[in-house]
């Protein structure tokens, strides 16, 4: 969500959407594990290919994706609410 659309959002609709963000973050993490496990396990089995840095791509991705959460976060901050 853009900064506007997250403004025009109620308090109540705020931390629901804090809440996504966590349970998408955490998500994220794991995911980012196992890709990092796949790329290591890769290596190790066959060398440097393409199964090496295709996980690696989608963890490049899942990292992209976690910062979109600072917008939400600043304005949990300013009105002073707890997630």
């Amino acid at each position: 969500m853009s900064k506007e659309q997250l403004t025009e959002l109620a308090d109540r609709e705020l931390l629901a959407e804090a809440k996504q963000m966590k349970t998408t973050s955490i998500t994220n993490a794991v995911l980012i594990g196992v890709f990092i496990g796949i790329a290591i396990y890769s290596t190790i089995k066959n060398g440097l290919g393409i199964f090496t840095f295709l996980p690696l791509i989608v963890v490049l991705k899942a990292f992209r994706d976690s910062k979109n959460q600072k917008p939400l976060e600043a304005l949990l901050k300013e009105r002073k609410l707890k997630h």
